[in-house]
């Protein structure tokens, strides 16, 4: 088992090298160059300090005298090979590098991209940790044999030449080296084969600490309201400590693997010297030859390392080429069609859902699905508001991501003027529709960025229109730097309400015809997010031309807005009209608003919106007044 094993991560390990030198060969032919280089130089030097010692230093110290002529000849050849071989390190050293350090871009790239290929659901069923460690250590463990690649190519031609011209040089002699450099070779395929399984449990570990580390520290807020702090470093720790028990083994494996690479270059020596004593005093080979192969069997200790080096990182590139491999052949992307809708168009758009079903994946395949959405019809009509109102679990923010195609139905259309958005390209439909998610994300990075997001042809006249349609423009007037102060990460210098502001903003000023709110106001004044909404039910000539407008409602005032209200329970529509009239003929939907309404009386008596008090730690909460 354990030979098929090692045969197994030898042959998928030569793959991933294989597909390296197929995306890099130019790069990769300019560092096999110069180790080839410094290989030939490295052999010819053994002779060259062979032909020296006997033929220069020898003779000299029969006769008592040094010939000036012979050392300059001998200095001037061994200063040229060190040249070259100098030049030869320089080119295997920088190709080798230039080399992994393009594929680990590349690939990070790749990664990434795929990553915002995939759909929603696949994210959901992969922690972010594990896809942080995709993109970074797992990245780099696939390409780090790319370093000493070229060095091991090299010395792979090296070791021919070597064993070439003992042959020549002498059969006796040679049959050490072929019994040597087979032993250094067989020692590291049992090194790989014993390094393998270790070095795959180790990546896993350092995916799976920084998971726990990536989501203690996102969660950092629930950790301490909830006094998990001891709690959550004991997770940390232990499976910190199999990671340092997993590094540990790797070690103590080279600790007992290393002092035997070291040795038997050194005894190979060693038996050259006793092998050729023996030859010497039978007048079969010459002091230079001998002086050559001694000194060529310690100056080939170092190189054939090279070797190891690669057989040894190879279950590490595995372990990581495989969970890159995971993400980029992940299936599941969202294929765009070629219709293009006319995002200059000043007249809002039309959204309409058509007998819609959807449902998640279950976590494993014997397992039933979950069926969120059930035969959902219902039209936004062009200028118009329509109000989502249900009780928790009822679909309303799976709407909402449909609408911007952030997930595909099972059954039937969604469709923005009439086109089913599964036909719109990317670009169309992004500056068609815009999504304020329930939660809002804002970057580490400043207000004026926040809100354009580079996108083009958004000047700072746009980003205050923006601003003062979300009724944001006062509280980002009075910060230190305006729009260009920075938020923090997260947003966390602003509260709740603020970076909600600041995410409606940032939806207006790519001036959407469809506007898609996902309880986006939650933690804004009532009377702020009645403003707000009632300008954008009026916004033609600010930010940009009225919008069509789908919102997630709770609060009464806000339901009161709209031009129509569509009732959801259990993922299916029970009604729809104006607020009035399903008050007044659906129970579950009075009794659902009447709710709403007095769980926001009673909050409204204890706390004051938007305002925030920042802790050291980075997290933030709502004052209480």
């Amino acid at each position: 088992m354990a030979s098929r094993t090692s045969r197994d991560v030898l042959v998928r390990g030569l793959a991933v090298l294989g597909r390296a030198i197929r995306e890099e060969p130019r790069i990769f032919a300019v560092a096999v160059s110069g180790s080839v280089l410094f290989g030939a130089m490295t052999v010819a030097s053994a002779y060259v300090v062979g032909a020296v010692v006997g033929d220069v230093v020898v003779p000299a110290i029969e006769r008592g005298a040094v010939g000036v002529g012979g050392l300059a000849l001998a200095a001037v050849a061994l200063f040229g090979i060190s040249v070259l071989r100098v030049a030869g390190i320089f080119g295997r050293r920088l190709g080798a590098g230039y080399m992994q350090y393009r594929l680990q871009a590349a690939y990070r790239r790749r990664v990434t991209r795929r990553y915002l290929e995939l759909p929603l659901s696949w994210h959901h069923r992969n922690a972010t940790g594990t896809l942080l460690s995709n993109a970074n250590s797992d990245v780099e463990a696939a390409w780090y044999p790319i370093a000493p690649l070229p060095f091991a190519v090299g010395t792979l031609v090296m070791l021919v030449g070597a064993v070439g011209s003992l042959f020549v040089t002498d059969w006796a002699l040679a049959l050490v080296g072929v019994a040597v450099f087979p032993a250094l070779f067989a020692l590291n395929v049992a090194y790989s084969r014993r390094m393998a399984p270790r070095q795959a449990r180790a990546q896993r570990l350092r995916a799976e600490v920084s998971g726990i580390a990536h989501e203690s520290f996102d969660g950092a807020l629930v950790v301490k309201t909830m006094g998990r702090e001891a709690q959550e470093t004991d997770r940390f720790a232990a499976r910190a400590g199999e990671l340092r028990d997993s590094l540990v083994a790797v070690g103590r494996l080279r600790g007992v693997f290393d002092p035997m690479l070291e040795t038997l270059p050194s005894l190979g020596t060693l038996a050259v010297l006793v092998v050729g004593a023996i030859r010497l005093r039978q007048g079969a080979i010459s002091v230079a030859e001998l002086i050559s192969v001694a000194f060529l069997f310690t100056v080939l200790a170092f190189p054939v390392r090279a070797i190891g080096w690669v057989l040894a990182e190879l279950p590490r590139s595995v372990a990581g080429w495989d969970r890159v491999r995971r993400v980029l052949d992940a299936t599941g992307e969202m294929a765009y069609g070629d219709t293009t809708l006319d995002v200059t168009d000043p007249r809002p758009a039309t959204l309409a859902f058509d007998g819609v079903r959807f449902g998640y994946e279950p976590a494993e395949a014997h397992l039933p699905g979950t069926e969120v959405l059930g035969d959902v019809s219902f039209t936004v009509p062009a200028g118009k508001t329509v109000a989502l109102v249900g009780p928790t679990g009822s679909g309303k923010s799976t709407i909402a991501a449909l609408a911007v195609r952030l997930v595909d139905p099972l059954a039937g259309t969604v469709c923005v003027d009439g086109v089913d958005v599964r036909r719109l390209t990317a670009a169309s439909l992004a500056g068609t529709a815009a999504l304020v998610a329930q939660v809002p994300f804002v970057f580490d990075d400043t207000v004026r960025a926040n809100i354009t997001l580079d996108r083009p042809g958004i000047g700072d006249d746009d980003v205050w229109a923006a601003l003062r349609l979300a009724e944001a423009d006062g509280f980002v007037a009075a910060l230190p730097d305006g729009l260009d102060t920075r938020v923090g990460e997260r947003g966390t210098s602003l509260s709740g309400g603020q970076r909600q502001r600041l995410t409606l903003a940032r939806a207006l000023a790519g001036r959407p015809r469809l506007l898609v709110l996902d309880d986006a106001t939650s933690a804004v004044d009532p009377r702020v997010e009645a403003a707000i909404l009632a300008g954008l039910r009026s916004s033609a000539g600010q930010a940009g031309p009225a919008a069509s407008i789908l919102v997630v409602a709770y609060r009464r005032a806000t339901i009161a807005l709209a031009d129509e209200v569509v009732y959801l329970e259990q993922g299916r529509v029970l009604a729809r009209g104006p607020h009035a009239e399903l008050l007044a003929t659906v129970p579950g939907y009075a009794d659902l608003v009447t709710a709403y309404e007095q769980a926001e009386v009673d909050h409204t008596k204890d706390e004051t919106y938007d305002e925030v008090a920042p802790l050291p730690s980075g997290l933030e909460i709502e004052v209480d007044r």
